[in-house]
C-alpha cells in the first residue's frame, strides 16, 4: 500500500477549508456538536489523511494499512468530515449527523468506515494505539499507528502509563499528536492542571518530541511523514492550536466546547470561513 497524494484539483488548504465547513454545518443541526475541539484539529487530520496515512477507502480493512485513533473522540465530527472527503463515506451523509438511525454518532463507532475502534472515554486512546503498534510488529508489518489526543486528556494517569509502556517497548512505529489548544470543558488547562513544560515531560518518558504550529499544514505533513524521528523511540508531535480556529467570534473560548449554532451564528460562521478562504 502506497502513501496518499492530494488530488491535483485540491490543495491541503482547500481540503481543510471544506472539512471545516462540514463541521460548522453539522453543528448547526438539532444536536449541535463539539465545535471548538473539532476545529482545532482539522489541519492535523487533513495532513494525516491526505499526505501521510497509508489507507485506502476501497480497502478499509487492508492488513497493511496504517492505523489512526481519535482518542479525543468528542471531536468525531472532524473525523467524519475528513473521512467523507477522503472517500470513506458519502459527503451527503454528514447532513444526518446525530439524527435517529444515523451511524454518525457523537463519538466514533466502528459502523463508520475508516474508524478503527470506538473512542472518547478519555485516557484510553494511547494505550489502544500501543496495542495496534505492537500487533503490527508481531505481524512483521512496517505500518504505523497514529493517535490524536486532547491536551486536557493528558491529565489522565492512564495516558502516562501507556507512554511508559510505549517507550519501554521501543514502539518507534507509534506516533502521537497532542492537540494543544490550551482549553478544556471548564477552562484553561494551565489553570486546572498545569502541564507545561509539555515537551520536556514527554522526553522524560522516553519519547522523541517535536513542537509545532498545529495549523501549519505543510509543517504538519512534513513532520508526520518523517516519523519515526529517532530509532527505538515513539514520536509525539505537540500541535499548538486554537480552539474554534477559523471562527473569530468563537475562537479561543472555552464556551465553544459544545455548540448548537443558531441560524444567525451559522450564517456568521459561514461568512467567517468564506472571508478566510478569500484571504488565501
Amino acid at each position: 500500500m502506497t502513501g496518499v497524494q492530494v488530488p491535483v484539483r485540491d490543495t491541503l488548504e482547500s481540503l481543510a477549508a471544506r472539512i471545516r465547513s462540514h463541521v460548522v454545518n453539522m453543528c448547526a443541526g438539532p444536536e449541535g456538536g463539539h465545535l471548538g475541539g473539532a476545529l482545532s484539529c482539522i489541519e492535523v487530520l487533513t495532513a494525516l489523511y491526505f499526505s501521510v496515512l497509508k489507507v485506502d477507502p476501497q480497502r478499509s480493512d487492508d492488513p497493511a494499512r496504517d492505523r489512526f485513533l481519535l482518542s479525543k473522540g468528542h471531536a468525531a465530527i472532524a473525523l467524519y468530515a475528513t473521512l467523507a472527503e477522503r472517500g470513506f463515506l458519502p459527503v451527503e451523509e454528514l447532513a444526518g449527523y446525530g439524527r435517529p438511525g444515523s451511524r454518525l454518532m457523537g463519538h466514533p463507532v466502528r459502523a463508520v468506515p475508516g474508524v478503527e475502534l470506538p473512542t472518547g472515554s478519555l485516557g484510553h486512546g494511547l494505550a489502544l494505539a500501543c496495542g495496534l503498534a505492537l500487533a503490527a510488529r508481531y505481524a512483521g508489518r512496517d505500518s504505523r499507528s497514529f493517535v490524536l489526543l486532547g491536551d486536557g486528556e493528558l491529565q489522565e494517569g492512564s495516558v502516562w502509563e501507556a507512554a511508559i509502556a510505549a517507550a519501554s517497548l521501543r514502539l518507534d512505529r507509534l506516533v502521537a499528536v497532542v492537540d494543544r489548544n490550551g482549553l478544556q470543558l471548564t477552562g484553561p488547562t494551565e489553570r486546572i492542571a498545569p502541564m507545561e513544560p509539555m515537551a520536556e515531560r514527554w522526553r522524560a518518558f522516553g519519547w522523541a518530541v517535536r513542537d509545532v504550529d498545529g495549523h501549519d499544514l505543510p509543517q504538519l505533513a512534513d513532520h508526520l511523514a518523517a516519523a519515526p524521528w529517532e530509532p527505538g523511540r515513539p514520536s509525539v508531535l505537540i500541535a499548538r492550536t486554537v480552539k474554534g480556529h477559523g471562527l473569530p467570534f468563537l475562537a479561543g473560548r472555552a464556551a465553544n466546547h459544545y455548540v448548537t449554532l443558531s441560524p444567525r451564528n451559522h450564517a456568521r460562521a459561514i461568512d467567517a470561513l468564506h472571508s478566510t478562504d478569500a484571504v488565501r
